[in-house]
């Protein structure tokens, strides 16, 4: 078992990738993702080839995901390919409610059972507020939990949150 920590686009997600991977404690491998474009300008952002990038690190190991931002888009492209494959997911910060967005996440969750997901959205993230977010996840499954949380940022320093939905079976 893996968890991978899919981060925002931004370099400065950099802090919170590796925060949150040094906070948990789950008892098998924690892998944060560092994005290539962080530190090579001559890398291209692709979120549909970081999905495939998991898909090949994973060989046939069962994983978590905990995603952030951007992460959520490359997180349901990943669930697309191997839903057979992933355990639980935790959806962080989802930055837009586009309809091509809807289509991808529909997609990706119709089969997926909703209890192994849970989406923590700030009450006021500027990107996206928990009312959009709210909204956007009852269209793809309305099972799927959607945790307000209080901060008015895009910034998710909640790992014994994520923990504890990890840790439980």
């Amino acid at each position: 078992m893996i968890t991978f920590i899919l981060p925002g686009y931004s370099s400065h997600n950099r802090d919170w990738v590796l925060e949150t991977a040094q906070k948990l404690k789950l008892g098998h491998e924690v892998r944060p993702v560092l994005w290539d474009h962080w530190t090579d300008s001559e890398k291209s952002f692709r979120p549909e080839s970081k999905a495939q990038d998991v898909v090949d690190v994973l060989l046939k190991d069962k994983c978590n995901i905990i995603a952030k931002s951007v992460g959520t888009l490359v997180t349901a492209l990943t669930l697309q390919q191997i839903p057979d494959r992933i355990e639980k997911i935790i959806l962080c910060g989802i930055p837009s409610v586009s309809e091509k967005r809807l289509e991808i996440f529909k997609d990706a969750f119709k089969n997926f059972p909703p209890e192994k997901v849970v989406c923590f959205q700030n009450f006021k993230d500027p990107l996206a507020s928990f009312g959009e977010i709210k909204e956007f996840m009852s269209k793809v499954n309305p099972k799927i939990r959607v945790i307000e949380k209080p901060r008015s940022d895009h910034n998710y320093p909640y790992s014994s949150n994520f923990q504890e939905f990890l840790s439980n079976s």
